[in-house]
């Protein structure tokens, strides 16, 4: 019978399996394998987002497999449970993308539940697509037990006529098409051979973001976020996650030691330096949150304006994470960060060792590589995304500025209460040059969900307009949107921010040096429109949406549901 072990590795399980009146769960535990020296063991969940419903999760039912030998051959005992995932790229553009954003809330909520439920004392949570990263952490944060993160990796590029692919190739080539500048034959070459097997998208886009900000932020193994999807390296990233987890467990570190606002500060910076993903500050926000770390959107501003970019990493770059994983990852791009002061070194991991004792034996990228600039020769000397406030954005918006397409642009209002509405203008050609184009009511409460406009921002690119008109948003982007392009407006429409009211021939500045989003119109005539302003109805009343759009914060913090002070 089990009670005989020293409970202080075993706060949780020991009060699932342990003693005389626990004898029906260690029956039921018998029948899914367990044997009864396991009863004495730290039991470790292994939090699985493996699905079928996308490339970037299909391979991690294997990689979970892995985790749980690492676990065991370190005398835990591994039990393996899963959560779902969506796919971002296929529901894209559609009513379906809605449920993207509330799928991270899915994700914590559900992992918090299982583990919290079945007892385990530590966690390793493996993630691929964008939502499952964050989801993830979110709920290790809220359970604060020994947990490691481990990210499944990414993808191998496609190709095509010696040109290398990824799922943005397909929706560009969608924009060039309705230009005519490629046939139907050459579209459906390009939708054949972008995607070649497992593993998250292939640029700097949201999953490889996310993985390199969690990475720095000290809670997944080293140079986990550089790894393809199917390789060895990622297969013992796995076994040594697990081993690693049962370690974390003997020290007692658990994920708010790791996760500080000097380890967020490092997650932000690594995400500047790599040319990241606009959600990452949506992600960054809700996962502090999660941890009663106080980040802000200003924080972002505050680091952004000491942190070059220095990758030329797709969307707006020429290279893969791929190629990243072939000159090194983002360790020597941390230890150079680390070596100017731009990093906190003290930071614990979960190796058990700090930052800078992670990076102590790191080398250098290999000479003649152009992929990561120098800090002295950056691709632009501060962030690329940029917080900006102003008549539009009261409590902030979220511009992804690399500088390629300028750093000021002023238009004329064309206004669309859809991303449909919108993508269907640019198609047809109704959008010139000189028009910022306005997508509303798709905001975290108005959308309901927050959808990323992929579609429209890669039409705009396939329309080559990606210098000369902009598109702004109260929902967000994929991390595979580039152009001038600003999202998370706050307040959204829906909540009567003034973004309801803007019409269109309206003049809109956009200033990523000032940082200011401007609406040419004076307070009285806005004030006058707001108060003939009505509120629309709800889209949905019932089900998953209607309960979201109900509990979600503003994204302005973070799009979060479990804010119910």
């Amino acid at each position: 019978m089990s009670g005989n072990e020293d409970n202080t590795i075993r706060p949780y399980s020991s009060q699932i399996v342990d003693g005389m009146e626990r004898a029906p769960s260690r029956a039921m535990l018998y029948a899914v394998g367990f044997t009864n020296e396991d009863f004495n063991k730290p039991q470790v969940g292994i939090a699985s987002t493996w699905s079928m419903v996308t490339p970037c999760n299909m391979h991690i039912n294997k990689l979970a497999d892995d985790a749980a030998r690492g676990v065991n051959s370190a005398s835990g005992k591994a039990v393996i449970f899963n959560t779902i995932t969506i796919s971002d790229g296929i529901s894209m553009g559609t009513e379906g993308m809605k449920y993207s954003l509330v799928s991270r809330e899915v994700i914590a909520d559900s992992i918090e539940t299982v583990a919290g439920c079945q007892g385990f004392d530590g966690i390793v949570a493996i993630g691929g697509c964008d939502k499952n990263m964050p989801g993830c952490m979110i709920a290790l944060s809220r359970l604060n037990r020994p947990a490691i993160f481990v990210y499944g990796g990414t993808i191998m590029p496609g190709c095509h006529n010696d040109k290398k692919l990824d799922v943005v190739s397909v929706f560009e080539a969608v924009g060039a098409r309705a230009n005519n500048k490629i046939d139907d034959a050459e579209l459906a070459a390009i939708e054949a051979k972008a995607i070649p097997g497992a593993g998250s998208c292939g640029g700097m886009y949201t999953a490889n973001t996310m993985a390199s900000a969690i990475e720095a932020l000290g809670m997944s193994m080293p140079n986990s976020s550089a790894q393809a999807a199917i390789s060895e390296d990622k297969r013992l990233d796995c076994e040594r996650a697990g081993a690693a987890v049962m370690e974390l467990i003997k020290k007692n570190i658990k994920p708010k030691d790791i996760m500080t606002k000097a380890a967020f500060e490092n997650a932000v910076t690594v995400v500047i330096a790599l040319g990241g993903s606009t959600n990452a500050v949506l992600h960054l926000l809700a996962m502090a949150n999660a941890c009663n770390v106080d980040l802000t959107l200003d924080d972002f501003n505050r680091i952004g304006a000491h942190v070059p970019m220095l990758a030329d990493l797709k969307p707006s770059g020429r290279y893969q994470m791929a190629e990243l994983v072939e000159i090194g990852g983002i360790q020597p791009l941390m230890k150079e960060l680390l070596d100017r002061g731009l990093l906190h070194g003290e930071c614990l991991t979960v190796t058990g060792k700090t930052l800078a004792g992670n990076l102590a034996d790191v080398k250098p990228y290999p000479e003649g590589q152009d992929m990561i600039r120098p800090l002295d020769n950056p691709i632009k000397k501060d962030s690329h995304l940029v917080v900006l406030y102003g008549n539009l954005a009261v409590e902030g918006a979220v511009a992804k500025i690399t500088g390629k397409e300028g750093l000021v642009l002023t238009g004329s209002a064309k206004v669309y209460d859809a991303e449909e509405q919108a993508l269907q203008a640019i198609l047809n050609g109704e959008i010139v040059k000189g028009d910022v184009i306005v997508v509303r009511y798709e905001g975290p409460k108005g959308g309901p969900g927050m959808r990323e406009m992929l579609s429209p921002t890669s039409a705009i690119m396939g329309k080559g307009l990606g210098k000369e008109v902009a598109l702004i948003t109260d929902g967000r982007f994929s991390g595979g949107t580039h152009g001038f392009v600003v999202g998370h407006i706050t307040p959204e429409a829906y909540a009567g921010g003034t973004l309801a009211v803007v019409q269109n021939g309206d003049r809109i500045t956009i200033d990523a040096e000032k940082r200011e989003l401007t609406l040419h119109v004076n307070e009285h005539e806005i004030a006058r429109r707001l108060e003939q302003w009505r509120q629309p109805a709800p889209r949905y009343t019932r089900g998953v949406l209607a309960k979201y759009a109900k509990l979600v914060s503003s994204a302005s913090l973070g799009a979060v549901t479990d804010n119910l002070d």
